[in-house]
């Protein structure tokens, strides 16, 4: 902790509420917190002793309004290395690229997890830390909902989707597995997309995200007088979504009490809030997302069995981005398709070196960090192609790589063409892998494929038979 007792964070916000939690997550990671309400008052804090101490910003948009970008250039241009984090409750894809030119490291859509916000505070202020200048910024863009979205030819992917959307025309409960970032809320909304349920409503509640006092009576509700501060009856999300879809992320964070509650909701169909005599019949239907196997946290003793088998009726195991690496160039292309047409933005192409550096690193926050990359490059991108050296972070912790460049090139538009010893691949496993990439790249869509390389109908499916690919692939 003495390490950190000298970071001075400033907190320019006028809600109390807001600032006060805000106060308590930033001191609990060994920050001092100085609350300023005003941007007139903000500005004038650096100038002083205490303000020469300010290690990072943290802006609600709520206090400057309109003029929050005015006000980051104008910090900046006084500290151009200080780290500033903005809070707002807009989700417009224009208001974060003109707060990230204006100077904002990070922009965070509010309600903002505490997670959220903390792992924001922690990238800003650690600049040599591998998520410099790669947090989250998929909140920027409106999520897609259905499968075709998902792209990859990786076949522990196609398999996870292919299981997904097999389970989602029934109504049982789904435990999808994989690392923070791999796409599960995303499978989770493509699932309710495509199920009987899709008019009903849908919700998502981050275990984590919720507070761990209230969590239970968000889940299933409280009587009136239930308990100290129940002023009034609540209901929980399992009757409000009655009918609907409940996604439950990170439910390996469920605490023991609350596994034994779940679990016997889920056995009888029923939930009794807090302070109820009587339970009540819901239809609910489950999806519950996990970072962690649960199947080793239930032989370590940490999650319940019989939960376990209640969650997993079809479980899905999504895998991470280093696992299926030849799908980079194709999500990257998709992704580049997709920030093009966001207000503020244009589209860009990208060169063969920018994708062969993408496809070098290592990408611990998967496919979530991927888009967050070049989200960033996009935003600052003067020119119409993507280049190497619009991904300085990645290159600095590649390293400048000048063995690679006495190599031959190891990809051709994301296809591997040579083996490890140097020696050209079999002609056999290129064209496999060119035919999965022009599936991907049109989703699926056997017609186009079959256009796109230019051959007959007949002839792609005796070559998806003949090379050994999945026709789902």
């Amino acid at each position: 902790m003495a390490e950190t007792d000298h970071r001075l964070l400033m907190l320019i916000d006028s809600d109390p509420a807001q600032t006060r939690l805000i106060t308590a997550l930033a001191g609990r990671e060994g920050w001092r917190v100085m609350v300023v309400k005003d941007s007139k008052s903000a500005l004038t804090s650096f100038s002083t002793k205490q303000g020469m101490q300010i290690s990072a910003v943290i802006l609600d948009q709520g206090v400057p309004g309109d003029n929050a970008c005015d006000l980051i250039s104008e910090i900046k241009t006084n500290r151009p290395a200080l780290p500033l984090l903005m809070l707002t409750t807009s989700t417009s894809p224009l208001l974060a690229v003109e707060a990230m030119r204006a100077g904002a490291t990070d922009y965070l859509v509010k309600p903002a997890s505490p997670d959220r916000l903390m792992q924001a505070l922690r990238s800003a202020a650690t600049p040599d830390t591998r998520r410099d200048e790669l947090t989250p910024l998929t909140e920027k863009m409106p999520a897609e909902l259905d499968f075709d979205a998902m792209i990859g030819t990786a076949p522990p992917f196609r398999d996870a989707l292919a299981k997904a959307a097999k389970a989602a025309r029934g109504h049982g409960s789904i435990l999808i597995e994989g690392e923070s970032g791999t796409g599960k809320e995303m499978l989770s909304r493509a699932i309710h997309a495509a199920s009987p349920r899709t008019k009903m409503p849908f919700k998502l509640i981050n275990i984590t995200g919720a507070p761990a006092n209230s969590l239970e009576s968000i889940l299933f509700g409280h009587e009136k007088g239930a308990f100290p501060g129940a002023f009034q009856r609540q209901t929980g999300t399992f009757e409000n979504y009655d009918g609907g879809t409940l996604v439950l992320d990170e439910v390996d964070r469920l605490t023991p009490d609350l596994q034994e509650r779940l679990a016997e909701a889920l056995t009888n169909n029923q939930i009794r809030p807090i302070g109820a005599r009587h339970s009540f019949r819901v239809d609910v239907r489950i999806i519950a997302a996990s970072n962690l196997p649960l199947e080793e946290l239930v032989n370590a003793g940490h999650f319940r069995q019989d939960l376990y088998e209640l969650l997993s009726h079809t479980k899905v195991i999504l895998p991470p981005l280093r696992e299926r690496s030849g799908d980079i160039s194709a999500l990257t292309r998709h992704f580049l398709h997709r920030i093009g047409e966001q207000p503020g933005l244009r589209p860009l192409s990208i060169s063969d070196s920018a994708l062969q550096l993408l496809a070098a690193f290592d990408w611990p926050g998967n496919v979530r960090q991927l888009q967050a990359v070049l989200f960033r490059a996009a935003v600052f991108c003067d020119g119409d192609v993507l280049t190497a050296q619009d991904f300085p972070q990645l290159s600095r912790m590649l390293g400048e790589q000048e063995e690679s460049a006495h190599k031959p090139s190891q990809e051709g538009v994301g296809i591997m063409l040579y083996t490890e010893d140097g020696h050209l691949r079999p002609l056999e496993e290129i064209e496999a892998d060119v035919i999965r990439l022009a599936i991907g790249h049109y989703r699926g869509r056997m017609t186009e494929v079959a256009r796109r390389l230019g051959i007959g109908r007949s002839t792609l499916y005796r070559k998806l038979s003949d090379l050994g690919i999945d026709n789902a692939a």
